[in-house]
């Protein structure tokens, strides 16, 4: 994949606040929580350089003493950004609007709980982005199960018409199998002016990032999509099962 095909900026937004009340030690914080020797975090913030980003800024919330500590051993270049209140994961990226003041082109939207990502597969996600044109690109899977997931309708022309939340996806949406990963790569500009206009009118009254993309729809401004071809990288860990399956799939690498 040729990288040069994609020269602006780039800057990386970790999201790595949460709880992790689902894992068997929720006084711990999620993405500490260990894979072969390192924690999640670990991973996440190799990749992010590993991209050429020239920013890797780090949302820290619960146990953020803990997690500011390891990443600024282990990443001494990362930023981390406090989010006091967790607020939803469009506020958590809020949080870095400030600390990217002054920073031009694209930005990429990790999470600290997703460590199987690889180079290859994000550099797909850029490339794509950059030759699309798009403000916003949404790296989606196919799975045999989307149960749960919210599923990504397209238009005609390939790009994203809408994103579906399972619970309110009609009867043909949900036989969509592909589906929103939550990693997005975004034109900073554009970003941070569809964060400006979303609200916490919602049952949960928090802050939903995708909610940008409605935002940009109303403005015409097309988002694209791509399709990762391997599934298993968008894995996310929310309990202790999910923390066992990542870790096989890590071993089975390495085999």
């Amino acid at each position: 994949m040729n990288d040069r095909v994609r020269a602006r900026n780039l800057a990386a937004v970790v999201m790595a606040a949460g709880r992790g009340t689902r894992m068997r030690d929720p006084s711990k914080a999620k993405v500490l929580y260990e894979i072969d020797g390192r924690p999640m975090i670990h991973f996440v913030a190799d990749l992010a350089f590993d991209l050429g980003a020239s920013r890797v800024i780090i949302i820290v919330g619960y146990q953020r003493e803990a997690v500011t500590e390891y990443v600024r051993r282990s990443h001494p270049e990362v930023e981390c950004v406090v989010q006091a209140e967790q607020l939803g994961t469009g506020h958590a990226v809020m949080q870095s609007e400030r600390a990217l003041n002054g920073f031009e082109g694209d930005v990429v939207v990790l999470s600290g709980d997703v460590p199987l990502l690889t180079r290859e597969s994000m550099n797909e996600l850029l490339v794509h982005h950059a030759k699309s044109g798009a403000v916003a690109t949404i790296l989606t899977a196919e799975f045999e199960d989307p149960t749960g997931y919210g599923r990504i309708i397209r238009n005609s022309d390939g790009s994203v018409e809408k994103i579906v939340e399972h619970k309110d996806a009609s009867a043909s949406e949900r036989t969509v199998r592909e589906i929103n990963s939550g990693i997005y790569v975004f034109d900073k500009v554009k970003l941070f002016n569809g964060l400006s206009h979303i609200t916490q009118h919602n049952v949960q009254h928090e802050y939903y990032l995708t909610d940008v993309f409605e935002y940009f729809w109303r403005n015409k401004w097309m988002v694209s999509a791509l399709k990762a071809s391997h599934p298993d990288e968008i894995r996310g860990v929310n309990t202790f099962d999910q923390l066992e399956e990542v870790k096989r799939v890590l071993m089975g690498r390495k085999l």
